[in-house]
C-alpha cells in the first residue's frame, strides 16, 4: 500500500493527483483505467476539500488487494452526498466561462462512472473509495479460502456432532444452499447456450463458411475425445488403482441408496434421433443440450436467411445474449458460499478417513488429466504451430477459475472472454465452440468415467474381458456427448456403466463421497481442451489475433 497525507486545499490537488497518477502506473493500471481514476479522484478531492474544517489534511492510500487496485480518500468533516456535492462543485463555477460545459462534462464522468465510486462517512470522517483495477483474481481467493475453511470446520463438526445432529445440519443449511445454487446454475445453462451458438452462427455469411469451421471444430473435439478414453485407459492399467479398498466395498451399498439402475441403459440409436426435438419449448424445459445446440443452429442460420429482418432480429438475439451472461455472472459471484456449504457437508458426512481410502483413484484420475493437457500443448504445437507456453501460462489462472465452478456451462461466459481478450481467439469462433464443447467435449469426464468404471469393477471382483472394454469405451464416447456440463452429471453417467459392465449400481457410493471434488478438476480438464481447440481452429482459419496471444499477461 502507498500513502500521502496533504493539506485539504484546492492548491494541493495537483500534488495528490500526481501522486496517484504515479502510484497506479506503479501498479501497472492500464492507462485507460489509469486516467478514469485519476479523474474520479480529483473530483472527490475537490468534495472532500470543501467538507473538511480549516486545517485538516486528506490522507490518499494505493490498495493492492486480490489482483484489484483501488484509492482511498479519506479527510474528517461533515457527512455529505457524494454526487450532490460534486453537482455543487459545479453549479458554483456556472458564471465562468466555460463553466456549463464544464458542468455537462463532470456531471457525464460522474454517471458513467458511478459504480466505481464507494462513499461512507464514519466517526466524524468522509471516505471514498474508487476502483482503479477491479479484482480480477477475488473471486478465486474467497472460492480458495472457502474451501480451506470447509475442510477445517468439517472434520470440527464431525467430532463434535453426533451422527443425527450432523445429519440436520446437513438437511437444513448446507444441502439447501448448495441445492438453490445449482439450481440457479441450470436455470441460465440452456439460455446461454442457445443465445451464445445462435448469435455465434447467425454472423457467418454463408452456411458453407459455418460448416468448414464446424467440422473442424467436431473433428478436433472427437479425436480428443478418443485420445480421451484412451488416456484414462492406460493411467488405470498402469497405476492399478483398487487393490487396498476391498474393505469399503460394503460400505459402498450402503451409500447409494438414491441410485437406481432402471435409468442406466445406453441407447445409441435414441441418443441420435433425439437431437432433433418433436417441438421448441421442451429442449429448454428439460435443459437437453444437444437439443438446444440443435435448435441454436438451426436458428441462428435462418436469421441470417432472411434478408431485410437479419439486423433486427440479430441485435434482438444479441442482446439476450448479453443478458443472460450477465445473469450468470450474478450467480457465479455466490460460488464460494456454494463450494463452502458443499465441500463441509461432505466432510463433516464422511469424514477424512473415506477421502484417504480413495487416493490412488484421484491420483489416477488427476494424472489422466495432466496427461492430457500435456497432449493439447502437443496439438497446439503440431497443428496449430502455437507456442504452448504462451496458452498454458495465460490460461493457468482459468483452469482454477473453472476449478471452483465444478460446471463447464456455467464456465462458458468467463471462458469465451478469455478466448476473445486474453488468447486473441475470434468470436467467430469461440462463441460457437466455447458452447459446444462444454456439451459434447467432455475430455476430463471421459478420463475419470474409465478410470472409476475400471477401479470399481476391480474392487467387486468383476473380470472386465478386451470385448467389455471395447463396449465401454464405445458407450463412454456416446455418454461424454451427451452428459450436460453441471455438477453431478459424472455420477449418472458413471451408473450406466457400471450397469453396461455386470457392476452393482451401489457401487458408485464408494466414489460418491468425493465426486463433487472429482467434477471440479473434470470442469477444469473439460474447458481446457474446449479453449484449445478454439486456439487450432481459429489459427488454422486465420481468425486468431496472434499480437493478442502472444502478448504478455499484465500483471
Amino acid at each position: 500500500m502507498q500513502s500521502i497525507c496533504v493539506p485539504a486545499l484546492d492548491a494541493q490537488i495537483p500534488q495528490a493527483t500526481d501522486f496517484i497518477r504515479q502510484g497506479l502506473a506503479r501498479y501497472k493500471v492500464k492507462s485507460k483505467a489509469l486516467g478514469q481514476a485519476v479523474l474520479l479522484a480529483e473530483e472527490a478531492l475537490v468534495s472532500l476539500n470543501r467538507h473538511a474544517p480549516q486545517g485538516a489534511h486528506v490522507q490518499i492510500a494505493l490498495v493492492k488487494r486480490m489482483g484489484g487496485v483501488s484509492v482511498r480518500l479519506s479527510a474528517p468533516g461533515q457527512a455529505f452526498q457524494l454526487d450532490q456535492a460534486m453537482d455543487l462543485g459545479l453549479d458554483m463555477d456556472m458564471d465562468q466561462e466555460g463553466g456549463e460545459a464544464e458542468s455537462a462534462i463532470r456531471g457525464l464522468l460522474f454517471n458513467a462512472y458511478r459504480d466505481k465510486l464507494r462513499y461512507k462517512h464514519h466517526g466524524g470522517r468522509s471516505t471514498v473509495l474508487i476502483t482503479a483495477q477491479p479484482a480480477q483474481r477475488r473471486l478465486i481467493y474467497l472460492t480458495l479460502g472457502a474451501l480451506a475453511l470447509a475442510v477445517v470446520l468439517g472434520l470440527i463438526l464431525r467430532a463434535v456432532l453426533s451422527p443425527g445432529a450432523a445429519g440436520a445440519l446437513d438437511q437444513y443449511a448446507l444441502t439447501p444452499i448448495k441445492t438453490m445454487f445449482l439450481n440457479a446454475l441450470k436455470m441460465v445453462v440452456a439460455p446461454v447456450a442457445f443465445f451464445s451458438i445462435l448469435s455465434c452462427v447467425s454472423q457467418f455469411s454463408s452456411l458453407s463458411e459455418l460448416g468448414k469451421t464446424g467440422a473442424k471444430v467436431m473433428g478436433l473435439y472427437m479425436a480428443t475425445t478418443l485420445a480421451a478414453i484412451a488416456v484414462g485407459a492406460g493411467v488405470y492399467f498402469l497405476c492399478q488403482p483398487g487393490s487396498g479398498v476391498e474393505p469399503l466395498a460394503a460400505q459402498a451399498a450402503q451409500a447409494a441408496q438414491s441410485l437406481s439402475a432402471q435409468d442406466a441403459q445406453v441407447d445409441v440409436l435414441g441418443t441420435i434421433v433425439n437431437i432433433v426435438p418433436d417441438n421448441l419449448v421442451r429442449p429448454f424445459l428439460e435443459a437437453d443440450m444437444l437439443q438446444v445446440i440443435f435448435v441454436a443452429i438451426l436458428c441462428g442460420a435462418a436469421v441470417g436467411m432472411i434478408g431485410d429482418y437479419s439486423k433486427p432480429l440479430k441485435d434482438f438475439f444479441e442482446a439476450c445474449n448479453t443478458l443472460f451472461l450477465k445473469i450468470t455472472t450474478i450467480i457465479v459471484g455466490f460460488i464460494p458460499l456454494a463450494v463452502f456449504c458443499s465441500v463441509c457437508s461432505l466432510v463433516m458426512l464422511t469424514g477424512g478417513q473415506t477421502l484417504a481410502s480413495l487416493v490412488g483413484f484421484l491420483a489416477s484420475v488427476l494424472l489422466g488429466m495432466a496427461c492430457m493437457v500435456a497432449l493439447y500443448c502437443l496439438l497446439l504445437l503440431a497443428v496449430g504451430r502455437l507456442d504452448p507456453r504462451i496458452f498454458l501460462r495465460k490460461y493457468a489462472p482459468s483452469m482454477l477459475t473453472t476449478f471452483s465452478l465444478g460446471s463447464s456451462n456455467a464456465a462458458v461466459p468467463y471462458t469465451m472472454q478469455v478466448c476473445r481478450d486474453e488468447l486473441g481467439v475470434s468470436p467467430k469462433v469461440c462463441a460457437f465452440s466455447i458452447p459446444l464443447g462444454a456439451t459434447v467435449n467432455m475430455d476430463g469426464t471421459c478420463v475419470y468415467l474409465v478410470v472409476a468404471a475400471l477401479f470399481l469393477a476391480r474392487v467387486y471382483g468383476v473380470a472386465v474381458a478386451p470385448s467389455d472394454l471395447a463396449g465401454m469405451f464405445f458407450s463412454v464416447l456416446v455418454l461424454s456427448v451427451g452428459a450436460p456440463g453441471i455438477p453431478g452429471s459424472g455420477l449418472v453417467c458413471l451408473c450406466v456403466l457400471l450397469v453396461q459392465m455386470g457392476v452393482p449400481v451401489e457401487a458408485a457410493g464408494l466414489i460418491m463421497g468425493v465426486d463433487s471434488i472429482v467434477g471440479m478438476f473434470r470442469a477444469a480438464s473439460n474447458t481446457t481442451g474446449d479453449v484449445a481447440v478454439s486456439l487450432i481452429v481459429a489459427k488454422l482459419d486465420r481468425l486468431l489475433d496472434l499480437a493478442v496471444y502472444n502478448r504478455k499477461k499484465a500483471a
